[in-house]
């Protein structure tokens, strides 16, 4: 049994990113740069107006009330086909090529229009209203780093920068094997005695999706070691990374690892000293990840949250410590001692402080809906009073 950051390290050494592939703009929401994204154009490509107004040479600003005639109109996208002579302006609007001789815009809530004239009543203040040509960027910068996550504002950034194909790396394929013989789909359970809805694998694949994978294969498999071989060779040949729930422990119709055995397991680490989520467990068949939960709902999304967050991570592009950024939150009420093993504990943050929820049971299920931290105690650590500041990781 190894602690929680040599497993840690070890799911980051095996989260390599996998195949590249380049796809349109439209395609690339939520997947990760393979390749920087450089600027193609400059932006603005050229001098451009920041507000609607009147585009005018600096040099004839000076005895007020002023008076330039108005030389024509310039749209974005539609330029005024000359310069500006002196003594007149140009109308001008948000986005609009500045013409050439001008050098300032004057909003227009300081001009007033009498026909083809523009009156300018005061001065009109330092202000110029300009946006000049590339001050957002220029062509050939670096506008987007390889391992950029495409959120929203990425998006922006790779179109602004007349990018329409991105190189990224594929999505992790994963399947999901759910094991017990008292699991039964939801909905199902009411009406067969003895029996319990399946819940863990739905929160492991929302969590997953969240990450970056991309699912392809979905069972819920008897304790049955037969079955659960045939299954287990199924998965690892459509997979990048297979993820077993249930059947960790040690109990005779455990078969989460002997599933693998006829293919080759190659174990990584088998348990984790920690608190819940000792059973956790994860190796390799061939190229394929495999990574073992607890089957305890609790044990197996916490698990999910520390080792398949950043195992998933890390095979999308991303680096897997973007997973478990840690951070020191106050305690809103006092915690116990630690035990024997490093422990993770489920809080709500308050607004101001971290709430230690009180049913910490591995099994439970409403307290890890109602939970929005991680708690991080090391072995042994001494009691907390309100007030102390504690590791704290996003759920």
């Amino acid at each position: 049994m190894i602690g929680f950051d040599e497993a840690s390290a070890r799911i980051a050494a095996a989260a390599q990113p996998l195949r590249r592939e380049t796809l349109p703009l439209p395609q690339a929401h939520g997947r990760v740069l393979a390749s920087a994204v450089l600027a193609q154009v400059d932006s603005p490509p050229s001098a451009v107006s920041a507000m609607d107004g009147y585009a005018l040479r600096s040099a004839d600003l000076g005895a007020y009330p002023l008076r330039l005639r108005i030389a024509g109109e310039a749209l974005a996208g539609s330029p005024h086909p000359g310069p500006v002579e002196p003594g007149s302006c140009v109308r001008i609007f948000t986005g609009g090529q500045v013409p050439a001789g001008a050098d300032r815009v004057v909003i227009q809530e300081r001009v007033t229009r009498d026909g083809e004239t523009a009156v300018i009543e005061a001065d009109p203040g330092a202000a110029r209203h300009v946006r000049t040509r590339g001050c957002d960027f220029a062509a050939g910068d670096l506008l987007l780093p390889a391992g950029r996550l495409l959120d929203y504002r990425a998006l922006v950034a790779a179109a602004g920068a007349d990018c329409d194909r991105l190189e990224l790396w594929q999505r992790p394929r994963l399947a999901l094997l759910g094991t017990g013989d008292e699991l039964v789909a939801p909905g199902t359970a009411r009406g067969t005695p003895d029996r319990i809805p399946e819940s863990v694998s739905f929160g492991v694949l929302g969590l997953a999706r969240d990450w970056g994978a991309d699912p392809v294969l979905h069972r819920r498999l008897p304790d049955d070691l037969p079955t659960l071989a045939a299954a287990a060779a199924e998965a690892v040949d459509a997979a990048d990374l297979v993820v077993v729930t249930g059947g960790a422990s040690a109990g005779d119709r455990d078969f989460a690892r002997a599933m693998f055995a006829p293919l080759g397991l190659e174990r990584r680490f088998d348990k984790v000293a920690i608190r819940p989520g000792k059973p956790v467990w994860f190796g390799r068949v061939r190229d394929t990840l495999v990574l073992g939960l607890p089957g305890n709902p609790t044990a197996a999304l916490l698990t999910a949250r520390l080792f398949l967050a950043p195992l998933l991570a890390g095979l999308s592009g991303r680096d897997p410590a973007e997973a478990l950024r840690w951070r020191p939150v106050p305690l809103a009420a006092s915690l116990a001692a630690g035990g024997e093993r490093e422990s993770f504990v489920r809080a709500r943050w308050t607004g101001s402080a971290a709430e230690p929820l009180s049913d910490q049971d591995a099994g439970a299920q409403r307290t890890l809906a109602e939970a929005t931290l991680l708690l991080r105690r090391p072995a042994g650590a001494p009691a907390a009073p309100a007030g102390t500041p504690v590791h704290a990781l996003d759920l």
